[in-house]
């Protein structure tokens, strides 16, 4: 993991909408909540502006996160954003414990590599469709990766990849796969252009009428 992430973050006591306004209005503040590993859920408050430069990163929201409450570190992933709708505004954060030892669950980024070089794109004219941009997966703290590649070098038209075509990181599973084979879902695919063969028997259809217009001059 290339990234480090850490937020510092105050416990409070002041609950209820009125006092959640004030945190935000005032101060500049977010009402946050960290529950899991079997401990009671803290209430906690966290910097705006501070959450906010960390959401601007994709590997933000598939990443262990270095919690300090209080001055006491917690690992945590960020696992549900109420945001304001219709204004750049983080209205409450959930954050959930994670534990060294207990595999977690996580939505990871796809990152599809090699798409300019794909075979049934480049060569044959194809269209690359994406049928999925995350994945769950499961697997330790440790092993979470920010992201997953998917290489679409060699694909061609009519080909496609899904969750058993994909080489994942050691230690990490997926979730869909784990409930048996009918859930190994589409992940990309190559097609045809759908104009490529309508042109073609558009142009079988133009020289049709010529080719009677042209026997029944010679009659």
């Amino acid at each position: 993991m290339s990234e480090d992430f850490r937020l510092i973050a105050t416990s409070r006591s002041d609950m209820g909408k009125g006092a959640s306004r004030r945190l935000r209005r005032l101060e500049g503040m977010i009402p946050s909540i960290v529950y899991g590993a079997n401990k009671k859920p803290t209430n906690i408050t966290l910097e705006h502006k501070e959450l906010m430069k960390h959401l601007e990163h994709e590997a933000f929201y598939s990443h262990i996160i270095s919690l300090e409450i209080d001055g006491k570190a917690e690992d945590v992933i960020l696992k549900d954003l109420q945001r304001h709708p219709a204004k750049e505004i983080v209205l409450h954060a959930d954050f959930l414990r994670v534990s060294k030892t207990k595999k977690l669950h996580m939505q990871v980024p796809l990152h599809f590599i090699n798409e300019d070089i794909c075979v049934g794109a480049k060569m044959d004219g194809g269209m690359i469709s994406h049928a999925a941009t995350q994945l769950e997966v499961s697997c330790l703290p440790a092993n979470l990766p920010e992201f997953i590649e998917v290489d679409l070098a060699e694909l061609k038209i009519g080909e496609n990849i899904h969750i058993s075509d994909m080489t994942l990181p050691k230690g990490v599973e997926s979730v869909a796969l784990s409930h048996g084979a009918d859930h190994d879902l589409l992940i990309a695919a190559i097609t045809k252009p759908k104009g490529a063969a309508v042109d073609e028997e558009g142009e079988e259809a133009d020289a049709a009428p010529a080719e009677d217009g042209e026997e029944a001059g010679t009659e």
